[in-house]
């Protein structure tokens, strides 16, 4: 049975129905079909999620659902009917009454998304007087109360608050606020967490979750994220290319999934309990060209199922069972998650940390303090912010010391000290027993030239004017390495370990796909033979599919060159992975600090088991059974850090003495050590 065929039948508690739409865009001469034949429904209460990697066709899916296509799109196919209501027979005026009133969007990036040059309270009673003809003073009444809807403390008080002034969270709880002003029927959710940490995500989450209950409204969640999808989702419609390749209820998915492409797409995702020696798996190739479609499968030029039926005429999305359809002419049999046989081998292959022989260590920082001046407003008094606090760490010869913690714990700002680009206020640090802070001009770079840094933004750390060639040659030529002709041979070779092809020498960095640029950006830091490698959030911006592909790639690297290596994320998972020792940053400090094992089977720190806690498990089960997230609020202000243990404020576990004094790094055995009045382990 046609799964498409099952959406004929209306039913009474259907919100919107979405039959065989296809979209078409045309632009540069170029007509592409991002979004065909997609068909989907949601009912009142209930949560639908879309995932899929970038390109997939998700976030086309809900603009044009939104009526928002961009400039050369079209609804060529198919129909949307909300609320019985066929929307694509609306003129663009009626259009308008819908949009923001009975469905609302709340977009990726609300630094983005919200107008900078309007206060928050404007923005968010805007919708209710266009829609509802409310007056000033009863729009304004509204958005107080919607604010505090989602959160936000003394909602009346930052009405005239700016974008700018708010933390990411807060913003995203805006962007929330806005899409709920007039109480819509539908929410659509465009990754409303990508850019946010683990503990911000989870505390928007939960929010999305008890407002769509507490409102009635229906939901669609659109994420890359399959862990967040197995909390959240009642269904689960997954897309490739363009189209549905799997739909199903969310345990059915997870339990037995059966297009390759979702089994592939899941078994990418890192997991804390991975066994560290095992390579990630990774899909192969790229996601097919929408300009050109084939008369086959979309995915058979990554499939490891693929036959000549496969590439011969494209499957249909047929209900195989109640509730479960998928398009693949050759699925996966019924089997349990590739999480849960990935956990299978972990357990089986888990063996004990390797004891660290008295090697000098390659890294030292030591007491490494970073304070900058700041002037609160523009005439305010001068303050003095504190980014890092005293950290102490080193990392032996060969080895990766990962660091993990919320934006704005000072993780980016200590891996920018450490290569040079800031200046430290206080402490050491020291590249094989040389301290490199006093060393100035000429012979600080030199001595530095070691230390290479990978980036987290890989499109903005590349210069957009140079092509390829040139960005990676551009070290070898400041340090004035070589001839000509030998650093080109460099540059091949660079290309060539990080598993790119000469073809894109030529190239301009927005020429280049995300994980492109990023293998770019790491044959960059690579090119001048560093000993130590410092990589801030080398995946944070990519695909599951890809970052798999890097984070393989950089295991490989660090073992053929003997790289020492620093790996700053906010992803605990990531960060095990690769790393042989672990410490995690809250607001400067270093709070616990051990073996990856130890700091995930037995984490002491409340924050650490917070973070933990909060990371999404792509297990429907274990997922929804979690409590309540642990680490709840808002970072306070380095400028103003709370006294005694500055996680106290948001510590369930706080007494008076976390006030008065600050907690000692204390070793707990095994060097697994921690910072806290009320450690949950003592040894």
């Amino acid at each position: 049975m046609s799964a498409a065929a099952d959406l004929g039948t209306v039913s009474a508690t259907r919100v919107l129905d979405v039959r065989d739409l296809t979209v078409a865009i045309e632009a540069h001469g170029r007509r592409l079909q991002p979004v065909s034949g997609v068909s989907l429904h949601i009912s009142a209460g209930e949560t639908l999620g879309l995932v899929g990697e970038s390109g997939s066709g998700k976030s086309m899916t809900g603009a044009a659902i939104m009526g928002m296509l961009p400039p050369g799109g079209t609804i060529t196919g198919g129909s949307v009917t909300l609320g019985g209501r066929d929307l694509r027979s609306l003129s663009e005026t009626d259009y308008r009454q819908v949009r923001g009133n009975d469905i609302a969007m709340v977009f990726q990036d609300s630094l983005t998304s919200l107008n900078p040059t309007r206060t928050i309270g404007y923005q968010i009673a805007e919708p209710v007087r266009i829609h509802r003809g409310a007056s000033r003073k009863e729009a304004w009444e509204r958005a107080a109360e919607v604010l505090s809807l989602v959160g936000i403390p003394r909602p009346a008080e930052r009405l005239g608050d700016y974008p700018h002034q708010l933390s990411g969270g807060m913003r995203q709880r805006v962007m929330i606020a806005m899409a709920l002003a007039c109480e819509p029927k539908v929410i659509i959710a465009d990754e409303p967490t990508t850019a946010l940490d683990v503990t911000m995500q989870a505390q928007v989450l939960t929010l999305l979750d008890g407002l769509k209950e507490r409102l009635g409204m229906a939901m669609i969640l659109i994420t890359h994220d399959m862990g967040v999808i197995a909390g959240r989702a009642d269904r689960v419609n997954v897309m490739y290319a363009g189209r549905i390749a799997e739909a199903a209820d969310t345990e059915d998915l997870f339990a037995a999934m059966r297009h390759p492409y979702t089994h592939d797409l899941l078994a990418s995702i890192p997991l804390l309990d991975q066994d560290r020696s095992a390579r990630l798996y990774s899909i192969s190739g790229l996601p097919p060209d929408l300009s050109e479609r084939s008369a086959g499968c979309p995915y058979a030029s990554r499939c490891r199922r693929v036959s000549d039926a496969c590439t011969a005429l494209a499957p249909e999305l047929i209900e195989h069972m109640p509730g479960h359809a998928f398009a693949c002419w050759h699925p996966m049999p019924p089997q349990s998650s590739p999480v849960l046989v990935a956990r299978r081998q972990a357990n089986d292959s888990r063996h004990e940390e390797t004891v660290e022989d008295a090697t000098p260590p390659r890294l030292a920082v030591s007491g490494l303090v970073k304070e900058y001046d700041v002037r609160r407003g523009w005439f305010g008094a001068s303050a003095r912010l504190s980014a890092v606090a005293g950290v102490s760490f080193e990392i032996a010869p060969g080895q990766t010391y990962g660091l993990v913690g919320e934006s704005g714990c000072g993780k980016s700002t200590l891996g920018r000290t450490i290569i040079g680009l800031e200046r430290p206020t206080a402490g050491e640090i020291r590249l094989d027993g040389l301290d490199l802070e006093p060393l100035k001009g000429g012979e600080g770079r030199r001595r530095r030239r070691p230390i290479q840094m990978m980036f987290q933004d890989p499109y903005a750390s590349l210069d957009p004017r140079l092509r390829v060639a040139a960005i990676i040659r551009e070290p070898l030529r400041l340090a004035g390495d070589a001839d000509r002709s030998a650093q080109d041979a460099r540059v091949r070779d660079l290309l060539d370990a990080v598993g790119l092809p000469t073809s894109v020498l030529e190239r301009l960095p927005h020429e280049l796909s995300g994980g492109q640029r990023q293998r770019v950006g790491l044959a960059r830091a690579l090119a001048v033979h560093p000993s130590v490698l410092v990589a801030d959030e080398p995946v944070s911006a990519l695909d599951v599919s890809v970052r798999s592909q890097v984070l393989n790639l950089m295991k490989d690297l660090q073992a053929d060159l003997g790289l020492t290596s620093l790996v700053i994320s906010h992803d605990l998972a990531v960060v095990k992975y690769l790393a042989d020792r672990i410490g995690v940053m809250y607001l400067g400090k270093l709070v616990e600090e051990g073996a990856g094992e130890d700091i995930y089977q037995a984490a002491a720190h409340p924050y650490t088991a917070g973070l933990i806690a909060a990371i999404p498990e792509p297990v429907p089960d274990v997922e929804r059974a979690k409590p309540a997230a642990a680490v709840t609020g808002e970072l306070p202000s380095a400028i103003d850090p709370p006294s005694g243990c500055r996680f106290r404020t948001r510590c369930p576990l706080a007494d008076d003495i976390c006030a008065v004094r600050e907690p000692e790094l204390i070793d707990l055995g095994a060097g697994h050590k921690v910072a806290c009045h009320f450690p949950l382990r003592v040894g």
